[in-house]
């Protein structure tokens, strides 16, 4: 029946890119209608709305630049989860998981592979849409952000296993050892998120990058900034650039 819009190696002809790209600008004036009906429900600021663009956009930057990349889909990017991580966090579970949907549809437009339409909403929509479950742990103090973390790439995690089990099983490698068939759309997802996050999860421990991310947040959130009390920490050579790569977007914006 839709043939004319996906290819016979399950990518997106003209017509299928034509047809999303239709289907995302309706998606969007829904959710622009919506939220200025219900204005109390979902209030964003102007520097919230560039925040949630500026984060979007480093996503999905980052995720072309890949370590390694899984012959049927999946691949370990420059952090690339951290950001949509990032907008959940600092504005709770709501903002997170829109920009998780819309990010989502930014991946099936990068990089689309069309089984049947909820595999595409297990693969790409939900799947990111979960990280936006980091906004649970908005108001948690301590490691507040390496726990939105970790759930949020578990929850990404969960919904790419779902649809393994339920259209990529016939995909599994011949050597794949039998007594672990069960386990396949697990390990074989989860192998690259974990993998990511637990590379992530290294760097945002760096004194000076966890402090970085402490400060982008109250700016984020209109928050007043206290004059930095550990100048060493940014006065070291690799520490201070990766200052300023994580801050460059502020120069932009000031």
């Amino acid at each position: 029946m839709f043939n004319f819009l996906v290819t016979a190696e399950g990518g997106l002809t003209t017509a299928g890119y034509v047809v999303s790209v239709i289907a995302v600008l309706i998606l969007v004036i829904l959710v622009a209608a919506l939220l200025q009906k219900n204005t109390s429900a979902l209030k964003l600021t102007t520097q919230q709305l560039v925040t949630c663009a500026v984060a979007l956009a480093l996503a999905y930057v980052t995720s072309y630049i890949k370590l390694f990349k899984l012959p049927f889909g999946g691949s370990v990017t420059l952090f690339s989860m951290l950001f949509i991580v990032l907008i959940g966090y600092w504005y709770g579970v709501k903002v997170g998981i829109l920009t998780g949907l819309v990010y989502g549809i930014f991946q099936f437009l990068q990089e689309p592979y069309v089984l049947s339409f909820f595999q595409v909403c297990c693969d790409y929509i939900l799947a990111f849409g979960a990280m936006g479950l980091s906004g649970l742990f908005t108001k948690t103090k301590k490691h507040g952000l390496l726990k939105a973390y970790v759930v949020a790439i578990l929850a990404r995690g969960a919904f790419h296993a779902l649809g393994g089990y339920l259209y990529w099983m016939d995909y599994m490698p011949d050597n794949f050892p039998k007594s672990l068939t069960a386990l396949y759309p697990i390990i074989y997802n989860y192998s690259y998120i974990l993998l990511e996050g637990v590379l992530t999860i290294v760097v945002i421990s760096i004194p000076a990058v966890s402090g970085a991310l402490g400060r982008m947040r109250v700016m984020a959130t209109g928050g007043k900034l206290q004059p930095l009390k550990n100048k060493k920490c940014i006065n070291k050579k690799g520490s201070f650039k990766m200052l300023r790569f994580l801050f460059y977007w502020e120069i932009i914006k000031s």
